[in-house]
């Protein structure tokens, strides 16, 4: 399988990349500097020139904050630049794979959020992405939208790692506890990617790790994990920290359609967030072998 990777040096890119040629795909990654996804001649001739059967699209706008401030850059970006990707997959006979984001949804519902559930965003970063499920959703080729959330791992900057970086200067944080989702490894996300293109699936689907818990319930094991005193981390709410993007209180996915398509249970947020702490290590799933990386 000839694989296309676009934002291949962002968070999920740095771990699909080299699994997915673990694995025996023929991976052509391009990072932010290969490939501008919102110029769509370039878009096109990229993927023309590759021909690959499937397209992973990775690339994006994730500036949650400042997407406030420049809401026509993130819809520039997440959609204008997908609609670009896909229209160049039309042509060249690729699947697009689109990664997409719990902030779809306002985060209003009581339980776990199930795929079917129509996008209602609440900020510029959240409209945009869904902006760009849209145009997935419009392209005539195959495709496949995976929503993911709160992901962590080497490649880039993220809450987990943050937070390891505050134990490991014993710097008291404030964090919120109104928030609830489960902090997820880009490991896993990647693994489940492959899992579903692997069963043919085509349509939307969820991916995050099991268990339940708030950003200040996150930011106390890391700080466990990582031997500094839990007692410098204290809660607050999402208003008292007043940041420009309103987030959604519950960012918990349902993950059963997907479980039951790539015949593994989602693993605890706990023990990966654990092991990665300590070692540095992403705990590998079962989908893809080899050892933790």
């Amino acid at each position: 399988m000839k694989v296309g990777v676009t934002g291949a040096g962002g968070l999920l890119g740095s771990t699909l990349v080299p699994l997915w040629r673990r694995a025996g795909a023929e991976v052509v990654a391009w990072r932010r500097a290969d490939l501008d996804v919102t110029d769509e001649q370039a878009v096109l001739a990229a993927i023309a020139d590759v021909m690959p059967d499937v397209v992973v699209h990775a690339a994006g706008y994730t500036a949650v904050d400042r997407a406030e401030a420049e809401p026509d850059e993130a819809m520039r970006v997440n959609g204008q630049g997908t609609a670009n990707v896909c229209r160049a997959c039309e042509a060249a006979g690729a699947q697009v794979v689109y990664v997409s984001t719990d902030y779809v949804f306002d985060g209003y519902e009581a339980g776990p959020i199930a795929p079917d559930v129509t996008p209602a965003p609440l900020g510029a970063y959240g409209r945009s992405k869904a902006e760009g499920e849209r145009a997935v959703r419009d392209a005539k080729g195959a495709w496949l939208i995976v929503r993911t959330g709160w992901t962590y791992g080497p490649g880039g900057q993220n809450f987990v790692d943050a937070m390891r970086m505050a134990a490991v200067e014993r710097r008291p944080v404030r964090v919120v506890s109104d928030q609830r989702g489960a902090p997820t490894a880009t490991r896993l996300i990647a693994e489940s990617l492959w899992g579903l293109l692997m069963r043919d699936a085509t349509g939307v689907w969820h991916v995050m790790a099991s268990g339940l818990a708030t950003w200040f319930d996150v930011a106390r094991a890391v700080f466990e994990d990582a031997g500094a005193p839990a007692g410098l981390v204290t809660p607050c709410t999402a208003e008292e920290l007043g940041r420009p993007a309103q987030r959604p209180a519950n960012s918990q996915l349902d993950c059963g359609t997907t479980e039951a398509r790539i015949g593994f249970a989602m693993p605890h947020w706990r023990q990966a967030v654990r092991r990665y702490i300590r070692t540095g290590l992403l705990p590998a799933n079962g989908v893809i072998g080899g050892g933790d990386v």
